[in-house]
């Protein structure tokens, strides 16, 4: 297995005999993310509060931090630790989604990486219920002419 070690600049060296693969933890980031949101249950990154809410819009303005709302990564020589907040679907057994959400992160970070993921955690923020954003009615303006 390919040796590797972290970077001054926050990013992982992939080091062999034939040269080396450096991998920023942006890069850890996105797959972490990605990896998170294909769990069934997982209805979004992050938190529904408004804080939370601003700082995702002054990032997607930005355009950082766009795909990893809600992500934290450290990466060192040959694993990661991550961090992911998340909104669950409500009905969800939370237990069995966070099992799910470790191993697929776990799986697809060693696959796309060499990395070793080390460590989840996970912060529910929220629960989300589908009925609200069915029953909340549709507000449609006052028609201009008559």
């Amino acid at each position: 297995m390919a040796d590797s070690k972290e970077t001054q600049r926050g990013n992982s060296e992939l080091v062999t005999k034939d040269g080396k693969t450096t991998i920023s933890n942006e890069v850890v980031a996105k797959i972490v993310a990605l990896a998170t949101k294909e769990i069934a249950g997982v209805h979004e990154m992050g938190t529904l509060g408004l804080s939370d809410t601003l700082t995702g819009l002054a990032q997607r303005a930005s355009k950082i931090g766009q795909s990893t709302q809600g992500v934290n990564v450290e990466v060192g020589e040959r694993e990661v630790a991550v961090d992911v907040k998340i909104v669950v679907e409500y009905g969800v057994s939370i237990p069995q989604l966070a099992a799910a959400i470790r191993r697929n992160l776990a799986s697809r970070v060693n696959t796309m990486t060499g990395l070793t993921v080390k460590e989840v955690n996970i912060d529910v923020t929220g629960l989300y219920f589908a009925e609200e954003s069915k029953d909340k009615p549709v507000e449609r303006p006052e028609p201009r002419v008559a």
